[in-house]
């Protein structure tokens, strides 16, 4: 592949370079790649110019495990410090972040959940059939014996759980496939869902133990976090921007490198 050549201030980044560096940027392609390791290289020259422009030393710098920087890391460091001011996030910001995104900041609901898998491909409509009537057969037995759930599901559960009598644990969103969560959600606290479900595993007997039922969380309690996060993306979209005003007064071509607000530079 021929890529064109990486200019910084008129100044070439060798080919063999942006290849090493290549390998710590994973991408689809080669060329994705080879494109995120020459703006990276790009970049970090930009700010490399400007700190010996601005006669910045590197100073005992460290990273936030203690470990020293390079030294040019600690010069790209001292950098940014001294040109990339961002104000705290006022009690206001907090207060509108939180009231628009209230969602963010609400515990799950987590309910208990125990199931019986009869293992079938979903492919294989017969399997399916068969699978679903021994299900319907387990649900008629537990709705007249609540308290076998556990035998049964060491008996005839495809899951490794049924070495635990079916226990799951607390279940909370997104931790199973849909039709599962669904009719496990759907059911009030400590029920055998009366219907079986099917999944791509087979098909499932679900019973539903202790239920605690979503919470918002306090302003308070999450205002830190919510600072620390207004703080880190205004420092980025920041260092973004300054980065795209070194671009533009270096000249840069060869690769596009990310300015502000998602804009390029050339």
């Amino acid at each position: 592949m021929n890529f064109e050549p990486v200019l910084v201030g008129g100044r070439e980044i060798p080919a063999e370079a942006i290849a090493a560096e290549a390998q710590h940027h994973p991408a689809p392609d080669a060329a994705a790649a080879w494109n995120a390791a020459a703006e990276a290289l790009a970049v970090r020259q930009l700010l490399l110019d400007e700190a010996e422009r601005l006669g910045l030393s590197s100073g005992d710098r460290r990273d936030g495990e203690g470990r020293p920087l390079t030294e040019e890391d600690a010069r790209i460091d001292a950098l940014l410090e001294q040109e990339v001011r961002v104000p705290q996030a006022d009690e206001a910001a907090c207060r509108r972040f939180y009231d628009h995104n209230r969602e963010r900041f609400a515990s799950p609901v987590l309910v208990e959940a125990a199931h019986i898998l009869i293992e079938a491909d979903p492919a294989d409509e017969f399997a399916m059939g068969l699978a679903t009537g021994d299900a319907r057969t387990l649900i008629r037995q537990l709705q007249a014996e609540p308290d076998r759930f556990a035998d049964l599901a060491r008996a005839r559960s495809a899951c490794p759980s049924g070495q635990q009598g079916g226990n799951l644990g607390q279940v909370g969103p997104g931790q199973m496939v849909k039709p599962f969560e669904e009719a496990l959600f759907a059911l009030p606290e400590n029920s055998l869902c009366t219907q079986p479900v099917k999944t791509r595993f087979g098909v499932h007997v679900i019973r539903s133990g202790r239920r605690a039922e979503a919470r918002q969380l306090p302003f308070e309690a999450v205002r830190d976090a919510i600072a620390g996060y207004l703080e880190e993306a205004s420092y980025r979209r920041a260092v973004a921007q300054y980065i795209a005003i070194l671009a533009g007064q270096a000249g840069v071509s060869g690769v596009a490198i990310a300015g502000a607000e998602g804009a390029m530079v050339q």
